[in-house]
C-alpha cells in the first residue's frame, strides 16, 4: 500500500494528515503554537520551536497512529503560513524570530520609499502586485536598515515552507507561487528573481533557487529521518503557502474557481485565465505552469476570536469557551442588533491595504450583551470579505464557483453571515481539514500516483451554504455603514492610535 504525507504549520497550529492512495485519512494530528506580537503591528514565530519542532512532533505521531511503516510512505509535502521572511545564518540556523505575512506591517516605511523609487504602475507591471505588508522585499530591506548585524550574518532568506524543506533535505528552494510575494524581488514577466528594480534590497544569490510546487525538491536526509520517524531517502516536494495548498484541497482547479479559506485571516485565491491587473488584488502565478492565481486577504478574522475569548471570556472553560460563545452569538439576531464592527485590528489587507487602520465596534448601547457583540465580530468580518468580493467583480474577475474551507466553515454564524451579506453561494466539501490535504494531495501529485482531478474524487461535496433571504435587507443596511465607516473615521483613528 502507498501512503501520502502532508504536514501544513498555521499561524496558531500545525496540523497533519497521512493518507492512502484512495484519499482516505489514516491518522490526523495537531499542535498547537503562539503568535508572538512584540509591538503592535509586528507578529513573530519562533521558526525551530513552532515549526520544525511541530513538524517533527506531527510527523512521529500521524506514523505511531496509523501504524503505517515509513517505508510506505512514498512522499512527503509540507506548506506553511506565508509569505514569511527568516534570515538564516551560514550553518543555516535562524538569526531571529520569523517575520510573519501580512499581519506584520512594521515595513511600512519601506513599502513607501520603494513604492516612492519604482513606481507603482510599474511594480504592478513587472512584479504584478502593489507593495503591501504582505510584500516580503520590503521586509528584508527593513532587515538590512534596522537589524544590520543580522543581515551582514545572513547567508539566505527563507520563508516557512523552505524553512521546512531545508530542514527535511538541506535544499535552498521555494515555489514561484510563494516567491511572487517577494516583490519586488520577483518578476512575473520572467518568473525569476531580479534587482532591476531595486538592488538595494538584497542579492539574488541570497534568496532559495525557485522551483514549482509539485516539483522533488529533495529526499529526506538521514538527520531529518532521525528526527521525524520518516525514512531516509523519501521524496519532498517543494511545497508552498497554506492557502495554495488548501485551495488545492477543496478542488480550485479551472478559472473561476474561487477559494474562501476561513482561518486567523480570511485568505482568497481565485485561478484566472489571464493575469489580473488590479493593485488591490495580489498576483501570482499558480501552483502549475500556464494558470494565473489573483489573491486577497484580510488581516486578522479568526484571530479576532482568539482575541475576544481572552479578554471577554476569560471565566469560561477553556474546553468549552468557544462552543458556549457560539451559543451566545447564535441568540442574538442577525445585525446583532445594530452592532457594526470593523476588523482592522492589525491594520487591514484587502481592498484597502492600510497598515493604520483601527478596528471599531460602532453602534453599542446597555442593550447589547456579549453574544451580540462576539456576532458582531463575525459579520464584521463577513463584510469585510464582502468587500473583498466587490473588489473582484471590478476587476473583471467575478467567480464563478466559491470553495469554502477552513475551521471557520464549521462556524454556522459566521459562515452564514458571509453568504447573507454576499448573496453568494459556498460550497463545503466533505474533507475540511485544510492545507495539509492538500499537501498529501500534492505528494500523491509529484510521484505520478494521481492526476490533479483526482482531487475531486478524493474529497466530495458534502453540502452548500446559499444566502438566506430574509436576512437580506438587515445586512444590506449594515453593510452599507460598514462601508461608511473607514473612509468617515480613518483620520480620525489615526489620530487616536499615533
Amino acid at each position: 500500500m502507498r501512503y501520502y504525507l502532508g504536514i501544513d504549520v498555521g499561524t496558531f497550529e500545525s496540523k497533519g494528515v497521512l493518507v492512502d492512495g484512495e484519499g482516505r485519512i489514516m491518522a490526523s494530528a495537531a499542535k498547537p503554537h503562539k503568535l508572538i506580537v512584540p509591538r503592535p503591528g509586528w507578529a513573530e514565530h519562533r521558526p525551530r520551536e513552532d515549526w520544525w519542532d511541530d513538524f517533527t512532533f506531527i510527523s512521529r505521531k500521524l506514523i505511531a497512529d496509523s501504524g503505517v511503516a515509513p517505508a510506505d510512505i512514498k512522499a512527503v509535502a509540507t506548506s506553511a503560513i506565508g509569505p514569511c521572511m527568516l534570515p538564516v545564518g551560514h550553518n543555516d540556523e535562524p538569526l531571529m524570530n520569523a517575520i510573519l505575512y501580512g499581519v506584520d506591517a512594521r515595513a511600512h516605511r519601506e513599502i513607501a520609499d520603494l513604492t516612492a523609487t519604482i513606481g507603482e504602475d510599474v511594480l504592478l507591471d513587472r512584479c504584478g502586485n502593489a507593495l503591501t505588508s504582505q510584500s516580503v522585499g520590503p521586509k528584508i530591506l527593513w532587515l538590512r536598515r534596522n537589524r544590520p548585524d543580522l543581515f551582514a550574518q545572513t547567508k539566505k532568506i527563507l520563508t516557512s515552507t523552505s524553512y521546512l524543506v531545508h530542514k527535511l533535505t538541506g535544499a535552498h528552494v521555494i515555489d514561484h507561487y510563494s516567491a511572487a510575494n517577494s516583490s519586488p524581488l520577483y518578476l512575473v514577466d520572467k518568473q525569476d528573481w531580479s534587482t532591476e528594480l531595486s538592488s538595494e534590497i538584497i542579492e539574488v544569490e541570497r534568496l532559495p533557487a525557485l522551483a514549482w510546487t509539485s516539483d522533488i525538491a529533495g529526499h529526506v536526509s538521514k538527520t531529518a529521518a532521525e528526527q521525524t520517524g520518516l525514512a531516509e531517502g523519501t521524496p519532498v516536494t517543494t511545497g508552498t503557502i497554506d492557502a495554495g495548498a488548501e485551495a488545492l484541497s477543496v478542488g480550485v482547479l479551472e478559472s473561476g474557481d474561487m477559494l474562501l479559506m476561513y482561518g486567523s485571516t480570511i485568505f482568497i485565491i481565485e485561478i484566472t485565465e489571464a493575469r489580473v491587473r488590479d493593485a488591490r488584488l495580489w498576483y501570482a502565478p499558480w501552483l502549475f505552469p500556464g494558470q494565473h492565481a489573483s489573491m486577497s486577504g484580510l488581516s486578522t478574522s479568526g484571530t479576532l476570536s482568539h482575541w475576544f475569548r481572552e479578554q471577554f471570556a476569560r471565566e469560561l472553560d477553556p474546553a468549552t469557551a468557544v462552543v458556549t460563545l457560539a451559543e451566545e452569538a447564535a441568540g442574538s439576531p442577525p445585525g446583532a442588533k445594530g452592532l457594526v464592527l470593523l476588523p482592522y485590528f492589525s491594520g487591514e489587507r484587502t481592498p484597502i491595504h492600510d497598515p493604520h487602520a483601527k478596528g471599531m465596534i460602532f453602534g453599542l448601547d446597555l442593550t447589547h450583551a456579549r453574544g451580540d457583540i462576539y456576532r458582531a465580530l463575525f459579520e464584521g468580518i463577513a463584510c469585510g470579505t464582502n468587500h473583498v468580493f466587490e473588489t473582484y467583480v471590478d476587476a473583471g474577475a467575478d467567480p464563478r464557483a466559491i470553495l469554502a474551507a477552513g475551521g471557520g466553515t464549521k462556524n454556522k454564524v459566521w459562515a452564514q453571515a458571509t453568504s447573507d451579506v454576499s448573496g453568494r453561494t459556498q460550497i463545503v466539501r466533505e474533507k475540511t481539514v485544510g492545507a495539509s490535504y492538500g499537501d498529501a494531495f500534492l505528494a500523491a501529485l509529484a510521484v505520478g500516483d494521481v492526476r490533479r482531478e483526482d482531487i475531486k474524487t478524493w474529497n466530495l461535496v458534502a453540502y452548500e451554504i446559499a444566502a438566506d433571504p430574509e436576512n437580506a435587507e438587515v445586512y444590506r443596511r449594515q453593510y452599507g455603514v460598514f462601508k461608511e465607516l473607514y473612509p468617515r473615521t480613518k483620520d480620525l483613528m489615526r489620530t487616536v492610535g499615533s
